[in-house]
């Protein structure tokens, strides 16, 4: 993100750095990555998206992403329970198919 923000004059770099790496230290890499891809993008919420977000604003993106990861993953296990086909079904029109249906 560095490369990416100008620098005030007055930041340190390395305690930035460090403040990041104790914002995300327990987060999983893909949340972080797609946190800071929405900084880069200026999609993330912040005050001023001309300077490098706080470690505070990166941890807060880093958990929406997590929970947005998560909710789009226990959609889809919702969304392929509820999609498949009901256990019986292949029987019922086997049945019909080859004239064994009730007459």
């Amino acid at each position: 993100m560095f490369s990416c923000f100008p620098q005030s004059a007055l930041a340190d770099a390395e305690m930035q750095l460090r403040g990041y790496l104790a914002a995300v230290q327990d987060a999983e890499l893909q949340d972080v990555e797609a946190a800071i891809r929405r900084f880069i993008r200026g999609e993330a919420k912040v005050d001023n998206a001309q300077f490098c977000p706080s470690s505070a604003q990166l941890s807060i993106e880093v958990r929406e992403r997590r929970l947005m990861r998560e909710l789009t993953a226990k959609r889809g296990v919702q969304l392929g329970a509820s999609s498949s086909p009901p256990q019986c079904g292949g029987e019922v029109a086997r049945r019909s198919r080859d004239g064994e249906g009730p007459s």
